[in-house]
């Protein structure tokens, strides 16, 4: 009897597997499932501390080694689990950030660090398949088209996991097709919010991983990932006052009714209180990245991933599209606050977190006690167990950005001037 491709791509998939689990030592013991899986105890209950592991890849094209990292973080952090933990018959929502670019006339691999690395993705996605976990959903709003220029569709397919339709109509949102909606708690700008099914569902888990990468928002890590969890257009949370004065009518009712002046208002003591860059004249403007920040905000005040991970094997400095160029970097870094995880991104980044406006903004509405680097707790996770390190332990990389450029400045730059976190408070 002939097979199907999905059954020939599934039985590659396995023997892609057995291969890499016999030859790659480095990815540990494969686990016995049980009923249940949970987050590495020591990580669970220090939720918030940031935790960094050091990967060994040779160069960003070695596919192997970066499915073996995938793999051994997998089995190192994601563990069988007695009561309590999570039942393995919940469904796993994957969110890598997916974007991959082409530029005509350039190589693709000259576009890899763009997003999440595809090989670690799958490594990651074996790691949880030996969990006993058997129902996965990819889930992203953009550009269904670019999904297998870095081979997001092949491996979604060999491991059987679902994915879904990105765009809806408008009777699409009338009749709640395939989307759940959350309330957001004292909302600025999204009253409700649209996600993709099953995200915000019962029996559900979200498994978060992001790329180290620079961004007109000067990076895109793990609380910016999510915002492609977003139902289209409701994900566009860059267009400035347009996405939310110029809204389509579908939309004008989820918009909280008094957004226009309590953004204003938050925009005007912002600027009183000489926020970084706000005299940018930058076309991505300090209003831009205030409402982009404040639609973050609610989104995140509803949606509450299980782990985040920021992929760093490469870093990526530019605009997170076309213009950048990638660095081995060799770097994992994970945990439950995906704000204090952000700033450690940051951090290392080049960054001075206390310069970028949506971590002081996350701390105004609660969703973060600190934005100053100097106040989290670092682990190392070496051989599988946290080591206690101070932050100075680990090496910066500059990924220059485009974020609120100064008069005078370059384009790319980092957003490194000082800032005294001891005087300045939120």
């Amino acid at each position: 009897m002939a097979l199907t491709r999905r059954e020939l791509l599934y039985s590659g998939s396995m023997a892609a597997t057995g291969l890499l689990t016999g030859a790659n030592l480095r990815a540990g013991v494969a686990r016995t499932p049980g009923n249940y899986f949970a987050v590495h105890p020591f990580v669970e209950a220090n939720p918030k501390a940031v935790f960094i592991k050091r990967t060994n890849v040779a160069n960003k094209f070695a596919s192997e080694a970066k499915r073996g990292e995938g793999l051994a973080l997998a089995r190192e952090i994601l563990v069988p689990a007695d009561q309590p933990g999570i039942p393995v018959s919940h469904r796993i929502i994957l969110k890598p950030n997916f974007t991959s670019f082409r530029v005509k006339g350039k190589p693709d691999a000259d576009f890899l660090g763009t997003g999440t690395d595809s090989d670690f993705y799958e490594g990651m996605l074996i790691g949880l398949k030996e969990l006993g976990l058997t129902k996965f959903h990819f889930l992203e709003a953009n550009q269904y088209q670019n999904w297998n220029i870095r081979g997001f569709l092949d491996i979604n397919e060999r491991y059987g996991v679902e994915m879904n339709e990105t765009d809806r109509r408008v009777r699409h949102f009338r009749d709640d097709f395939e989307m759940t909606w959350s309330r957001v708690p004292d909302a600025v700008v999204y009253s409700r919010i649209p996600h993709y099914t099953p995200v915000n569902e019962p029996d559900t888990w979200v498994l978060n991983i992001a790329k180290w990468k620079a961004h007109g928002m000067c990076m895109s890590l793990s609380v910016k990932n999510v915002q492609g969890l977003v139902v289209k257009p409701f994900v566009r949370f860059c267009p400035g006052w347009a996405g939310v004065t110029g809204v389509e009518d579908f939309m004008k009712p989820d918009i909280a009714r008094n957004a226009e002046s309590r953004i204003q208002r938050y925009f005007d003591s912002h600027v009183r209180m000489k926020y970084a860059r706000y005299d940018s004249t930058a076309a991505l403007s300090p209003v831009h990245q205030e409402i982009w920040a404040h639609k973050t905000c609610d989104n995140h005040s509803v949606i509450k991933p299980g782990l985040n991970i920021i992929e760093g094997i490469s870093g990526r400095d530019g605009d997170g599209f076309g213009v950048g160029r990638d660095y081995l970097t060799n770097m994992l870094l994970f945990g439950k606050n995906p704000f204090r995880l952000d700033v450690i991104g940051m951090y290392l980044g080049g960054h001075e977190p206390g310069n970028v406006n949506l971590f002081r903004i996350a701390k105004e509405r609660g969703l973060t006690d600190t934005f100053n680097p100097w106040e989290i707790p670092i682990y190392e996770w070496k051989d599988g167990a946290p080591v206690e390190r101070k932050l100075s332990d680990f090496p910066r990389t500059p990924l220059k950005t485009y974020y609120l450029q100064r008069t005078g400045e370059p384009l790319y730059h980092l957003v490194n001037e000082p800032f005294d976190y001891d005087r300045i408070r939120v």
